[in-house]
């Protein structure tokens, strides 16, 4: 298990997560089989496993190889809508191409897909896996939200700039929608040159008044200047003025647990406190794959503490 995402239906947590065999052996071989498995909660610690929700589609289709990571908002009709990444791989050889699609559902537990993607990278904007920079055409892990101002939904999307170094053009992508089902793509909402290749998963998020910004990013995908720096990767919290920017990108601190990835924020509905969640992604250098249980979390002065809450 890694990448994962939640939604509270109002009665319980419901916990989306990308799974693959450990049968592979090979760690990094669960990228191309990934599927979105499904988990219920009622207190963010003890979780059951239910129906999957997603797997790849038949090819040809966008998400013919994978369905990778994404979020869930409902509509005011009551319908849910899961956006997710999809994954399929083109000759180039073997490019790897991702674009992002939804599924609704009505229970959140049975989703039926809509056909196609609905969003892919601009070359306008965007960078495109022609243009030789990146292992890959990153353009992945939706978050969507209501506009602030009621006017519509509002889409942050993991991309890359069509320039700068290669290792610098990791940008926070923008979309825009009236009805959840059809969009348009704007502009990133930050600048590449920032410090790092991508910014993975970014999750707006307001933790005790402050807003903030999270996102993920390895060591191996920044500037080597960083690394230099003494900067180690993993997950990462920006100052945000808005849930749409602007965003401290290039001020932004690393948690300090270094073990941690794609880590997110969610209200504990018992209490109104923030609480953080994320996978265990190295331990003594070995992939490990699981989800931990809820930290609190607290700030001490700039800097945002976690503890560990007991069972």
């Amino acid at each position: 298990m890694w990448d994962f995402w939640l939604v509270d239906d109002g009665e319980q947590y419901h916990l989306f997560f990308l799974y693959a065999s450990r049968a592979l052996r090979d760690p990094h071989a669960r990228h191309f089989r990934a599927s979105v498995g499904h988990a219920v909660s009622t207190d963010l610690t003890s979780w059951e496993r239910v129906v999957d929700a997603l797997v790849r589609s038949d090819a040809p289709a966008f998400d013919d190889c994978a369905t990778w990571t994404g979020a869930v908002v409902r509509h005011p009709d009551g319908r849910w809508f899961m956006f997710y990444t999809g994954v399929t791989l083109e000759p180039a050889p073997r490019a790897n191409i991702q674009s992002i699609g939804y599924a609704v559902s009505s229970d959140l537990y049975v989703w039926d897909k809509a056909p196609g993607p609905v969003l892919s990278a601009d070359p306008r904007w965007y960078e495109k896996y022609a243009d030789g920079q990146w292992r890959e055409e990153a353009f992945r892990d939706p978050w969507v939200l209501p506009d602030p101002d009621g006017d519509g939904w509002h889409m942050l999307i993991t991309a890359r700039a069509n320039h700068g170094d290669a290792y610098d053009r990791g940008v926070v992508g923008h979309a825009w929608s009236a009805d959840l089902e059809h969009w348009e793509l704007r502009p990133p909402l930050t600048e590449p040159g920032q410090g790092f290749g991508q910014l993975e998963v970014p999750q707006p998020f307001v933790v005790d008044g402050r807003q903030v910004l999270l996102f993920n990013c390895l060591i191996g995908d920044m500037p080597e200047a960083a690394g230099a720096g003494g900067a180690t990767g993993g997950v990462w919290i920006a100052d945000a003025k808005s849930p749409l920017g602007p965003y401290d990108i290039a001020g932004a601190r690393v948690i300090d647990d270094p073990s941690l990835y794609v880590g997110k924020f969610i209200t504990d509905r018992e209490t109104g406190e923030t609480r953080f969640l994320a996978f265990v992604h190295d331990r003594d250098g070995a992939f490990v794959g699981e989800i931990t249980d809820p930290y609190g979390v607290s700030w001490e002065g700039d800097r945002l503490a976690f503890a560990p809450l007991g069972r």
